[in-house]
């Protein structure tokens, strides 16, 4: 008889989780892929799994192996794309990346994990294995947000940027450190709800959280997810919502994100008059591929489900929908009957809209979309998009303009006021005050 291999430890994916992941419907994938500490056997490893089907070998490197690239390989699970493996080594709080060969080109590159729950503090781009445990307070507040999110509840929604808000010592603010003073000073002012521009982790601080390459981990620059925890659980208890700006609408180049993933345009179009945005010089996600949109499914899924998000405001829809969106005659590629609506980000916004109402039917998803397109708040079943509801940014530019201008030649502009109520039942509508008209020079409010 031969020498009987010591079995490995078993890891997290079954079977159904690799069909439902090529299917494009798992959007529970961040209990699966990424970095999960476990006990097997009494023996307690921190599992990984990272999707690179076009790579022909992976290796999990971290400062628990002194970055070597040959002491913990990865297996592929099955014919899914994922690769899998365990290591005892790596304990909560160490460093890691991926290490992957390319099949093509000889590409070799090392890459963050897409779905960690926390990375280092930029400019550094390392993941960091982390838990989720927090022991939250807000149980009266999800007993009662139906009634505070409904659409016929009064919601007054107060938008920042956490790290620009009062900043007295120029310094870098805390999750922990503004919870109270947020909570204050939103209810002092009547604020039902506060928006926060996208805490996603993200590696160009200008770019205010727009630019993610970290779908499941809130930016480190602020403290630890459980840190961000205490700052919802603390506005929840003050009685007020949490609305988050999410982007699955595009993602920057950055050589440790998505984008090139295992050598080849794995979340993007590999065509540039698909995969590429001329507008921010960013990476569109190919909305068609399956294990796209289980990914984003997962991505939205993971900040209601872990962080008890209120609502999320989904960034730049209208780029998404059209596939002519800021391209002139010849940049661009119709879709199968000769359009120009980008089917595959159309159905993807509908399932991403039930999944998120089937799972929590007391929150609120809102679409920034600025053109015309019908039934962006309409059920999915009639053919809409499935939005609670819709940014009415024609409101927001018609009264602007109307309050910039001289009172004296007001009375010639009324028609700014009353356009809105040509169309104004078409839509749930939010009207907003968006961060988009104060900055570029545009100027504040007030000014």
């Amino acid at each position: 008889m031969g020498e009987t291999k010591p079995r490995k430890p078993r890891t997290l994916l079954t079977r159904d989780d690799l069909y439902l992941f090529n299917e494009g419907t798992h959007n529970k994938l961040y209990l699966k892929l990424g970095a999960h500490r476990r006990t097997v056997g009494g023996e307690t490893v921190t599992n990984f799994a990272v999707w690179a089907p076009n790579a022909e070998r992976v290796a999990v490197i971290g400062d628990f192996n002194g970055w070597d690239e040959n002491a913990h390989p990865l297996a592929p699970a099955g014919s899914s794309g994922i690769w899998e493996g365990v290591v005892a080594e790596a304990l909560p709080g160490s460093c890691y990346k991926y290490r992957l060969w390319s099949r093509h080109h000889g590409y070799q590159v090392e890459k963050a994990d897409p779905f960690a729950f926390r990375h280092e503090v930029p400019p550094r781009t390392a993941s960091v294995v982390w838990h989720l445990d927090y022991q939250w307070g807000d149980g009266e507040w999800l007993a009662e947000r139906h009634a505070r999110n409904a659409l016929s509840a009064p919601m007054a929604i107060y938008e920042l940027h956490l790290g620009s808000w009062r900043r007295p010592d120029g310094g870098m603010p805390n999750y922990r450190d503004m919870a109270a003073p947020l909570a204050d000073y939103v209810s002092q002012l009547g604020f039902t709800h506060v928006e926060l521009l996208p805490v996603m982790e993200h590696p160009f601080y200008g770019s205010w959280g727009y630019q993610t390459t970290g779908y499941f981990a809130p930016t480190s620059r602020y403290g630890s997810p459980q840190d961000f925890m205490y700052l919802v659980d603390h506005l929840h208890q003050r009685g007020i919502g949490v609305i988050l700006d999410w982007v699955p609408s595009h993602f920057p180049g950055d050589q440790h994100g998505l984008h090139y993933f295992d050598g080849t345009a794995l979340f993007e179009h590999a065509d540039p008059r698909q995969g590429f945005h001329p507008d921010w010089s960013s990476y569109i996600f190919n909305y068609s591929r399956h294990e796209v949109r289980s990914f984003l499914l997962s991505s939205a899924l993971f900040w209601l489900d872990v962080y008890h998000a209120d609502g999320l405001r989904v960034d730049a829809v209208a780029s998404m929908l059209y596939l002519d969106y800021s391209r002139k005659s010849g940049e661009w590629i119709p879709n199968e009957f000769g359009g120009r609506e980008n089917l595959g980000a159309i159905s993807f916004l509908q399932r991403l809209n039930a999944d998120v109402y089937q799972a929590h039917p007391d929150v609120q998803t809102a679409a920034e979309e600025s053109t015309a397109w019908p039934m962006v708040s309409r059920p999915t079943y009639i053919g809409g998009l499935g939005f609670g509801m819709k940014w009415d940014m024609g409101w927001m530019h018609d009264t602007l303009d109307y309050i910039s201008r001289d009172p004296i030649h007001r009375r010639y502009h009324h028609g700014r006021l009353t356009f809105r109520g040509l169309y104004s039942f078409t839509e749930n509508f939010v009207m907003p005050l968006s961060h988009d008209e104060v900055v570029h020079g545009k100027g504040s409010l007030l000014g």
